[in-house]
């Protein structure tokens, strides 16, 4: 079972989802969780399976103090590269939540400041921390529902499977349809 940080009481995890794909937005959740908050499902949403994300879910939304989701589009991921979308994104699901944090714990080595509040970048954090492995799930649980509407409008992409990410078969649609509103256009989408 993943324990919980806790500098204090308000602390937020957050992590983002869609980094590495060729369509869709990065999106990022942030998540203050009770100082006593237990599941033992919860996990790195990349360790449980879709099903098991849809199902904890409702849990960590209906348990949490506090939470916030946002997306960054592909034009600003353009505009301003994947990296500080990513930034963007954690800070704008920070901006959500109805109490400031005290504290926030990051996935990952890098994170910009966020209105002078201390933070901790934590390598793997997903798999250790219970707030940024709830903010894994709801971030992924999020972008996957996206991807899953944006496929009726291009089914030829198959997102509802892929979920952007560059998979042989998405590449080769790119090749054969080329690009849409949804693609990323910084991104290397096409091998030869």
């Amino acid at each position: 079972m993943l324990k919980p940080y806790y500098t204090t009481s308000l602390e937020a995890g957050t992590d983002e989802a869609g980094r590495g794909c060729l369509a869709g937005p990065v999106t990022a959740a942030a998540v203050i969780l009770p100082p006593n908050y237990s599941n033992d499902t919860l996990n790195d949403s990349k360790l449980l399976t879709p099903k098991k994300r849809d199902l904890i879910k409702p849990t960590i939304e209906a348990n949490a103090i506090s939470y916030g989701i946002a997306h960054i589009f592909p034009g600003e991921i353009d505009d301003v590269n994947i990296l500080n979308a990513s930034f963007l994104a954690m800070h704008k699901a920070l901006d959500q939540l109805k109490l400031p944090p005290e504290f926030i714990i990051i996935d990952g080595n890098r994170f910009k400041p966020y209105k002078d509040i201390p933070f901790a970048c934590i390598v793997k954090g997903d798999a250790k921390f219970q707030s940024i492995a709830a903010a894994s799930v709801l971030a992924k649980t999020a972008r996957d529902q996206y991807m899953e509407e944006i496929h009726l409008e291009f089914p030829m992409y198959n997102w509802n499977k892929n979920k952007g990410y560059p998979t042989a078969e998405h590449r080769e649609a790119i090749k054969k349809y080329g690009i849409t509103k949804y693609h990323r256009k910084s991104f290397r989408l096409i091998t030869d």
